[in-house]
C-alpha cells in the first residue's frame, strides 16, 4: 500500500464524494429557507406522525435485536449443534434479501390468510398492514447487524475469567450479570446502534407490510418520498434534515457511552 499522505488523501476524496457531497448538497439546499419555513415544515402533523413511528420503532426493533441478537450470536459461538453453519447463514440472509421481497414475504406471512396470521389474528395479534407489521420488518433487516457484530468479542472473550468466577463461588446467573455482561456491553450498545440506524432508514420491506396510511402506519422514509413525487423538494429535505440531525446525535451519544463503557471496564 502507498504512503499514509496517498491512502488518507484518497480515502477523504473517496468519503467526500460518495458521503459529503450529497449531504453537503442536501444541507445546501435546505439552508436556502428561513428558520421560520423549516421548522414549519419539519413539524406539520404528518412529519410528526411519520417521526414517532419511524424512531418508535426504529428504536424497539433495535432493543429486540440487542437482547435475542446477544442469545443469537451466544449459541452460536459457544454451543455445537447440528446445523449451526446452516444457522449461522441464515443470520446473513436479510443483507442478501431484496428489502422488497423480505416486506412481501412477511406480509404473506401475517396476513389474515397467511401462514402465521391464520393463527395469530383471531387471537388479536395482527403482523400484516400495522404498527406491528413496521416494528417485525425493521427486526428482520436489522438483525445481522446485533449478531455479527457481538460475535468476535465473544470469540476472543477468555473464559478463564468465567472460571475464576466460578471457582470463587459466583453462580451462572451471577457470573453473566457480574463478568460476562460488562465485558460485551460495548459490543451490544454498538450493534444497536447499527440495528437503529439501519431501521431508521429502511423503505423496502416496510411499504408492503404497513398499509402506509397517514398519521398511522406512514414512515418518515415513506413521507419524503411521498413529497417528492408531488414536487415538494424543500418539505422532503427539511424532513430528511431532520433525520440526519437526529441520527447523527443518536449515534454520537452512543459513541460515548461505548467509551464509558470501556472505560468503566478497564
Amino acid at each position: 500500500m502507498p504512503g499514509f499522505r496517498r491512502t488518507m488523501g484518497f480515502t477523504l476524496f473517496y468519503l467526500g464524494v460518495l458521503v459529503l457531497l450529497p449531504i453537503g448538497g442536501m444541507l445546501f439546499r435546505v439552508f436556502e429557507m428561513t428558520w421560520s419555513d423549516f421548522w414549519r415544515l419539519a413539524t406539520t402533523p404528518r412529519a410528526l406522525a411519520a417521526y414517532r413511528l419511524s424512531f418508535g420503532a426504529s428504536f424497539l426493533a433495535a432493543m429486540i435485536n440487542a437482547v435475542f441478537g446477544t442469545l443469537l450470536a451466544w449459541v452460536l459461538v459457544r454451543y455445537q449443534f447440528p446445523g449451526k453453519k446452516w444457522v449461522d447463514a441464515l443470520v446473513d440472509v436479510p443483507f442478501a434479501l431484496p428489502t422488497a421481497v423480505a416486506g412481501l414475504t412477511l406480509a404473506n406471512l401475517f396476513s389474515p390468510n397467511g401462514w402465521l396470521g391464520h393463527f395469530l389474528v383471531p387471537l388479536g395479534i395482527k403482523g400484516a398492514y400495522t404498527q406491528l407489521g413496521v416494528v417485525l420488518a425493521l427486526v428482520f433487516v436489522s438483525l445481522p447487524f446485533a449478531v455479527r457484530t457481538l460475535q468476535p468479542v465473544l470469540e476472543h472473550m477468555e473464559r478463564e475469567v468465567e472460571e475464576a468466577a466460578a471457582t470463587l463461588g459466583a453462580g451462572r446467573l451471577r457470573t453473566f450479570a457480574t463478568v460476562i455482561i460488562p465485558s460485551l456491553l460495548p459490543a451490544i450498545l454498538t450493534g444497536f446502534a447499527l440495528s437503529f440506524a439501519r431501521a431508521l432508514g429502511e423503505y423496502g420491506s416496510v411499504i408492503f407490510i404497513s398499509s402506509n396510511m397517514q398519521y398511522k402506519t406512514e414512515i418518515a422514509p415513506l413521507l419524503i418520498v411521498s413529497l417528492l413525487e408531488q414536487f415538494e423538494y424543500s418539505a422532503a429535505m427539511t424532513i430528511a434534515v431532520v433525520l440526519l440531525v437526529v441520527s447523527i446525535v443518536l449515534l454520537a451519544a452512543i459513541n460515548l457511552l461505548e467509551r464509558w463503557a470501556s472505560h468503566f471496564q478497564r
